[in-house]
């Protein structure tokens, strides 16, 4: 499978996983959907690991470990900036950071592209902002510190990307596996950090059900990241993979009939035609 359509149907797995752990935060909260989900995730990988295969080293293990502690502030970041507000504004700002700060290290590292190539990646960026954008009434301008909360959380997506992309490519699903269980011990601690203090949350069945449902779209979705950056390069899967916000939007209109905005249809047709020229390019 090209590289450019593993990585639009990574990020739309992706955007799955994050609408499937949106609603598993309602009933549970977002960290504790965040941990049950990094031990779904890992109990997956571990499962696949055998089946996969993959050489286990010190390169494959650190870069994995460093991935999981980023992905773990990335998120934490997006979910604080989101809060603040206007989403309309920082969720497509996110995007976009996420996709150029990998992009600009991928064509800095030599990722060469025909032309229709760059005018690809050109309209992919732009379906980036379309697609991410959430319309609000009234939406407000937002404040200094929440701007730079999602630039922040922008550009830790992107360094997970790049950290990956430096993992070993007889690694198999090692790296992930290190990843997940760093993510696992980091949102446990804090959990345990919280209930030390008095600070606790109820759960219920479904709740946790579709918290371990989020980390097992959460693992596929980097695995399917991980294969596109060996298949491909990490300018085209950055750019693209910054597009789950799709899978987002989709399924809240299939589950929640939450209504597509008629620029974030534009902005999904300009995806699949800028996959389209990249899987060409």
């Amino acid at each position: 499978m090209p590289a450019a359509i593993l990585g639009l149907v990574s990020a739309l797995v992706y955007g799955s996983a994050d609408f499937v752990g949106g609603v598993a935060s309602r009933a549970v909260g977002p960290l504790r959907t965040t941990a049950i989900g990094a031990v779904a995730g890992l109990a997956l990988l571990v499962v696949a690991l055998p089946l996969v295969g993959g050489t286990w080293s010190a390169a494959a293990l650190g870069w994995g470990a460093a991935s999981g502690a980023i992905g773990a502030a990335a998120v934490a970041l997006l979910y604080a900036c989101l809060a603040i507000g206007p989403m309309s504004i920082l969720s497509p700002l996110t995007a976009l950071v996420s996709a150029l700060v990998p992009l600009a290290w991928g064509l800095a590292g030599g990722d060469r592209f025909a032309p229709i190539g760059y005018a690809a990646l050109g309209l992919a960026l732009v379906a980036v902002v379309l697609v991410g954008f959430v319309p609000e009434r009234g939406a407000v301008r937002p404040s200094a510190r929440a701007l730079t909360m999602a630039v922040a959380a922008g550009t830790l997506i992107g360094i997970f990307l790049i950290v990956l992309d430096r993992t070993p490519a007889d690694s198999g699903l090692v790296p992930l596996v290190a990843n997940r269980a760093v993510d696992a011990l980091i949102t446990w601690s804090v959990i345990g950090l919280l209930a030390l203090r008095g600070i606790r949350r109820t759960s219920s069945r479904r709740g946790v059900l579709l918290a371990v449902a989020s980390g097992l779209l959460d693992a596929s979705a980097n695995t399917l990241i991980l294969v596109g950056l060996r298949a491909g390069d990490l300018s085209t899967m950055s750019v693209l993979v910054a597009l789950y916000p799709a899978g987002t939007i989709v399924l809240a209109a299939a589950v929640l009939r939450e209504r597509i905005a008629p620029v974030q249809w534009v902005g999904l047709v300009l995806a699949i035609t800028a996959a389209a020229m990249l899987s060409v390019a």
